[in-house]
């Protein structure tokens, strides 16, 4: 015993080793869904520079297309996060994952920009409930002494397929017509559909969720939706809400627009902008690793600080200031360490903060609050970008975004170690 909890105090995989059966498969189900879940949502932003050639649309209208599907994401979470804490954890996870591939899958035959518009923003609601139902139910099964590694691997799932979905960019449009690659791009999207047959399998509700119900049933007591509006909770969902409009808002300000930034404004083609991304999806993945592990050992909040003003300075340094190619490289693993690394320890904050009979509801308010307000970056950016070059108008909303985030970390309480009941 001694070895695998030396192990897992050593090595940021260590700790695998120590989990049951209920555990691990649980973790590998919501870790797989959300890589899939990023790997749809992901795809739109390597179809940008097709779209904008193809159909002709602006810059304004490309934004207005990923902030619609982010928006639709924060009903779908508030949604789902009510739904889970009704029918259950795991059975809203297997809706979500199917409902956003499908649309996915739908976005790849639009035939106009209307059409395209309604599939991806319908496509936000099943992208919105996946991580309001997955991070509920891995935080509610796993232990505390490992529920921030857990939860920052599975954020890391995100980097996962984020490069899945940067080497289907590159492939695609190495060997098909502009036109026809985007399409391609959208169609592969209904893959993480075939992923509900494990969950439905091998994955069940968390124990302390169904004591929960019990006693809420013995009681013949009903949640309220607005018991996250009142005293205590009041405080946190709010300042969680702000926390999460700063990272949510500075994260897709980068991400939605930065193939488009790669390849407009840095000159870079297909394959060359493709390999900076891939420098960037690696920092990304290290950063969700190493921030779930800070978050287990010196606390959510110090955690929540150092990555957000590591991002803000990074994030506004890589698009505002014209470095040289080599620089621009190396850069992208720093600005996706600390860009990424921000939610690692929102999962298991929220968790901790919100009691079992409200957490769903409540995990997926304070989450999406912030992604529905963070959503209107893409839109301000590329309407900014009419004026002012696309780099420096990311590089505007994303610093603002991230010192939003740190104000908010500051004044938020920490929950490291909490035991979970019902």
């Amino acid at each position: 015993m001694a070895t695998a909890s030396g192990a897992s105090q050593t090595s940021w995989f260590g700790w695998l080793f120590e989990l049951n059966q209920k555990e691990r498969r649980t973790f590998w189900a919501c870790a797989g869904g959300w890589a899939l879940d990023a790997m749809d949502v992901q795809l739109y932003s390597f179809a940008i520079p097709a779209l904008i050639a193809t159909w002709g649309i602006t810059t304004t209208q490309a934004g207005l297309l990923g902030t619609a599907a982010l928006l639709i994401s924060a009903v779908g979470g508030w949604l789902a996060g009510f739904v889970a804490d009704r029918v259950g954890r795991v059975r809203t996870l297997q809706i979500s994952i199917l409902w956003f591939a499908s649309f996915t899958f739908l976005s790849g035959l639009a035939q106009n920009y209307e059409q395209l518009f309604a599939a991806r923003a319908l496509m936000g609601l099943g992208f919105g409930g996946e991580w309001a139902a997955g991070a509920v139910l891995l935080g509610e099964v796993m232990r505390p002494t490992h529920r921030g590694k857990a939860l920052g691997l599975m954020q890391a799932g995100w980097s996962i397929g984020w490069g899945a979905a940067a080497l289907l960019y590159a492939l695609f449009f190495s060997v098909l017509p502009p036109e026809t690659a985007w399409r391609a791009l959208f169609v592969v999207g209904i893959l993480p559909a075939f992923l509900v047959f494990f969950v439905r399998r091998f994955v069940d509700d968390p124990d302390v969720y169904l004591r929960s119900k019990k006693e809420l049933a013995e009681q013949c007591d009903r949640p309220s939706f607005l018991e996250i509006f009142r005293p205590p909770l009041l405080r946190i969902t709010f300042l969680g809400g702000l926390m999460g409009t700063g990272a949510q808002g500075g994260y897709y300000a980068v991400t939605t627009f930065l193939p488009t930034f790669l390849r407009q404004e840095r000159k870079l083609s297909v394959l060359d902008s493709a390999g900076y991304l891939a420098v960037l999806i690696s920092g990304s993945f290290f950063g969700y690793l190493t921030a779930g592990i800070c978050a287990d050992r010196i606390g959510r909040r110090p955690t929540f600080l150092i990555f957000a003003i590591g991002a803000g300075l990074i994030a506004v340094t890589y698009t505002t200031i014209p470095f040289d190619d080599t620089a621009m490289l190396f850069l992208g693993f720093p600005l996706g360490f600390f860009a990424s690394g921000v939610f690692s320890a929102m999962g298991p904050f929220f968790t901790e903060h919100f009691p079992t009979r409200v957490r769903g509801v409540g995990q997926g308010f304070a989450y999406n609050i912030g992604r529905a307000t963070g959503a209107l970056f893409p839109a301000l950016v590329g309407m900014l970008a009419v004026k002012l070059s696309l780099g420096l108008a990311i590089g505007i909303f994303a610093g603002s975004a991230y010192t939003v985030m740190a104000i908010a970390a500051f004044l938020l309480p920490e929950t490291k170690g909490k035991a979970l009941e019902p």
